[in-house]
């Protein structure tokens, strides 16, 4: 990979965000590796969760300049294929099957905010700032908009899509944006405490509540649902993972995926 690296310890898996000269900005090479990356990971049977990092000191700047002239070039249907790719990557680490950590150090711009909300928590360091900054250059954050809507919430999502504002980490925690904010030295020991409550839970477990998360989410909550929670959780307790953790915890001891 020529843009990031990827580590592996004791079922974690971290991938780093390494064009630290360009403040981690994206362009379609950077995007293809990072769909590429969850997508393989997701599969992976040894990976229990992921922390998506960067080197340097912004986590993500959103789009490399060169990759911008070459974009303001495009044709119409150039753009929707450029587009596509990046509506994939962030769909990819969306729906990833394993639990995701985004830990944000630096400053977050414009896609950069799609990779922080397409990760299922985040934990950033007070110095971080963020900003929606799409429409200050006349555009729009399309791509990115479902989940950062989703992360931040649509009344918040109006503010800060329209102003294009930096805001800080007190304001990303406040408004859901973020989980949580550590002093900067203090970023590692807390994703790695998050990550290593993520890989006690029971691997099928962790699949089927993504799915579960995913699944009902927003949705009103009508007789089709609570009927598919319902045959969800049947599921689940009569599998032989379900049945080994009710076990272990009956007989108080570790269940066999610890």
């Amino acid at each position: 990979m020529k843009h990031l690296q990827l580590g592996f310890q004791d079922g974690i898996a971290t991938v780093t965000l390494d064009r630290p000269e360009v403040r981690n900005a994206f362009n379609d090479e950077l995007i293809a590796e990072l769909g590429a990356v969850f997508h393989e990971l997701g599969q992976r049977t040894e990976v229990r969760a992921i922390v998506l990092a960067a080197r340097g000191p912004a986590f993500c700047a959103g789009a490399d300049l060169n990759w911008m002239r070459r974009m303001a070039t495009f044709s119409r249907e150039e753009n929707i294929d450029d587009a596509s790719a990046l509506a994939r990557m962030l769909e990819l680490i969306w729906g990833c099957p394993k639990p995701t950590i985004a830990r944000v150090q630096g400053d977050v711009y414009a896609g950069g905010m799609g990779l922080v909300a397409a990760c299922d928590m985040a934990v950033a360091s007070d110095q971080a700032g963020f900003c929606l900054s799409e429409v200050k250059i006349g555009l729009i954050p399309a791509t990115i908009s479902p989940y950062v809507i989703r992360a931040m919430g649509p009344r918040a999502a109006h503010r800060y899509f329209l102003t294009a504002e930096r805001f800080d980490a007190a304001e990303a925690l406040r408004i859901g944006f973020v989980h949580e904010v550590v002093a900067a030295q203090d970023l590692d020991a807390r994703v790695e405490a998050l990550a290593r409550a993520l890989v006690q839970a029971g691997p099928q477990a962790t699949r089927a509540c993504k799915k579960l998360l995913h699944d009902v989410a927003g949705q009103e909550i009508s007789a089709a649902l609570v009927q598919r929670t319902v045959e969800g959780i049947a599921d689940i307790r009569a599998s032989a993972e379900g049945r080994e953790g009710i076990q272990a915890f009956l007989d108080k001891r570790r269940p066999n995926w610890q």
